[in-house]
């Protein structure tokens, strides 16, 4: 009996070590406007965040249906990187299109 206590003990802190070595991860989104294009958002989900061209165009009618949509999962160095790019980008097209990220549940 006692055995089995400590086998499961072990699998519980070698778990915990596994969860602890993982770092948090951070969903970034992309925001509606009235003035970005829909091709400029296909183009940037494909460039920047490396979508098929059917998954990114999915995910902007999500964007332009529901006002935000995700692009993506990254690490928190990546996902500020990726909302970066993302605006300056656009600032370069002359589009306000916004980008955030926060933590995933």
């Amino acid at each position: 009996m006692g055995g089995h206590n400590t086998d499961t003990r072990e699998e519980l802190l070698s778990q915990t070590r596994i969860d602890q070595e993982e770092p948090p991860m951070y969903q970034v989104f992309l925001h509606n406007d009235d003035y970005t294009t829909m091709n400029f958002v296909v183009e940037l989900l494909m460039a920047v965040f490396g979508k098929t061209l059917q998954d990114a165009t999915q995910i902007m009618l999500n964007i332009h249906q529901a006002g935000i949509g995700v692009c993506g999962l990254y690490t928190y160095e990546v996902a500020e990187t990726k909302v970066e790019i993302v605006h300056q980008l656009a600032r370069e097209r002359g589009f306000p299109l916004k980008s955030s990220f926060e933590k995933a549940n």
